[in-house]
């Protein structure tokens, strides 16, 4: 029975963990010129609050240039190039059914900056994460003041909760057609 009901509804979409699904720079890269952001698309939305990025080039110096700032599904960071070498931007956040997602993106940026005497030593500790603002509307004037939301989102944010209730009362009818069925014939 539980297999028929299956069936007969429509296909719903999956209450999974949210997981990148693509960078740029992409993971993998080998970019000549230090692009002035980063930027991380997730499957469904990113909450701001639970969500960390970190930027680190070689010899583990810092390369974010500021806060992240979110829109919907997107995380952009502003890019503070250094040495030419491997960066590594490391994210954490949670997913709508609160597990933890955490991963990275490597690329090689081929030309860069001179090295800075001043810059930390491979033994200094790692960049702290931070957490970030939120990012204009996608074609939208940068200007001071306060961000305007985005009037559309990557996200459709359809919830999963209602067709679970609906499909719970649909076998629960249909077994309680079947329990009244059965009852007549005795």
């Amino acid at each position: 029975m539980a297999l028929g009901v299956s069936l007969l509804l429509p296909a719903m979409p999956a209450a999974a963990h949210n997981s990148l699904t693509g960078s740029d720079p992409a993971d993998g890269a080998r970019v000549a010129a230090a692009p002035a952001r980063i930027e991380l698309r997730f499957l469904s939305r990113v909450d701001p609050a639970t969500t960390k990025i970190t930027v680190v080039g070689p010899d583990n110096v810092p390369a974010a240039g500021a806060a992240p700032r979110f829109a919907g599904s997107r995380v952009a960071v502003p890019f503070k190039p250094g040495k030419a070498g491997l960066y590594i931007v490391g994210y954490q956040l949670s997913s709508s059914d609160g597990h933890p997602v955490r991963g990275e993106v490597r690329f090689t940026l081929t030309t860069g900056t001179p090295a800075d005497p001043a810059s930390p030593s491979p033994s200094s500790a790692a960049p702290s994460p931070s957490v970030g603002t939120a990012l204009p509307p996608t074609g939208a004037a940068t200007t001071a003041g306060p961000a305007v939301p985005a009037a559309r989102s990557d996200d459709d944010g359809t919830p999963v909760w209602p067709w679970l209730v609906v499909a719970g009362l649909v076998v629960a009818g249909l077994g309680a057609v079947l329990l009244h069925r059965r009852a007549t014939r005795s």
